[in-house]
């Protein structure tokens, strides 16, 4: 069974930065290709991003320039950075395989407002 546990998120003015986090496993991480998500209030959970297990990154055109994946295999962890936020960055941002196939984790909320 797939942990997943993200965190980092929290109440940040337009412009700001944040890094988010989601502890996975190594092995995981080296296996599968990962994705972060985003669900923004009333809408469907949408991709922001991947990287497959060889740390090839791609990125959404709303969020490319601004968010950059990451990881550290050794801790199991893999990380969003966000920088220049918007308000329609809000929302609760996920990490799961880029299919969708573990179970999700409770996500972490990121509010952008002034």
């Amino acid at each position: 069974q797939v942990q997943l546990v993200e965190s980092g998120g929290e109440l940040v003015q337009p412009g700001g930065s944040l890094r988010l986090s989601c502890s996975v496993s190594a092995s995981i991480i080296g296996s599968n290709t990962l994705a972060w998500f985003r669900q923004a209030p009333g809408k469907q959970r949408e991709r922001v991003g991947l990287m497959t297990n060889t740390g090839v990154t791609s990125y959404e055109d709303s969020v490319k320039g601004r968010f950059t994946m990451s990881r550290d295999s050794a801790k199991g962890t893999l990380y969003l950075e966000m920088n220049r936020l918007k308000p329609d960055d809000t929302g609760v941002y996920y990490c799961n395989n880029l299919w969708e196939k573990f179970d999700w984790g409770s996500g972490t909320q990121v509010t952008v407002s002034s």
